[in-house]
């Protein structure tokens, strides 16, 4: 077996790990039925995030099928750091399972809230505001390492570039629902990174 061979079974292994549990989570948040606006995030995240999303995805998709298939965009890169990058991958996806555990019902997709949505400020959100988020990125970082591809770390970062523009608009909303609360815990928390006290 080749090293492609072994990366891309990582990357099955690891997709098949997470990707059941946040399927679980996300039928969990949508069992009330409830509909949301996701025109609320602005017309330009709204059409530029998840195709950006999509097309990373497949890449990955592409890779894990035939990492012949994204030869096109593969770089060479040191076996010790594919390595690095997988331990990175698994700790990443530790950090999303626990932050869809976190998170539970309050889970979606947009900047808008659900009517029985709560403050969530436990597990990963006692230090950083948006996880998720991080954990999103590093699974992106991890992955185009492991796959050793720049085309799945050229859509991906692109993809996070989109989401740190739309979480400003998803704090806005936050502190529409929330009010002093989310205010206080803005100031107790970093948003993408944990707040260093003095």
């Amino acid at each position: 077996m080749n090293h492609d061979q072994t990366f891309r079974a990582v990357l099955m292994v690891g997709s098949l790990v997470v990707l059941p549990i946040g399927v679980y989570y996300r039928l969990k948040s949508q069992a009330t039925g409830e509909k949301l606006n996701r025109r609320q995030e602005g017309l330009f995240i709204l059409l530029t995030l998840r195709p950006v999303g999509v097309i990373g995805m497949l890449g990955l998709i592409a890779y894990m099928v035939d990492p012949s298939w994204m030869a096109w965009s593969s770089v060479s890169l040191p076996e010790w750091l594919r390595w690095t990058a997988v331990s990175v991958g698994a700790l990443a996806g530790g950090l999303l399972i626990w932050t869809f555990h976190s998170l539970g019902k309050n889970l979606t997709d947009t900047v808008v809230t659900r009517r029985e949505h709560t403050l969530v400020t436990s597990g990963p959100y006692r230090w950083v505001r948006h996880p998720f988020y991080d954990s999103v990125a590093l699974c992106v970082l991890a992955n185009s390492i492991v796959a050793a591809n720049w085309f799945l770390f050229l859509s991906g970062g692109l993809a996070f570039a989109l989401i740190i523009m739309r979480t400003r608009k998803e704090e806005e909303k936050l502190l529409a629902r929330f009010g002093d609360a989310y205010r206080a815990y803005m100031e107790r928390t970093g948003r993408f990174l944990p707040r260093i006290r003095a």
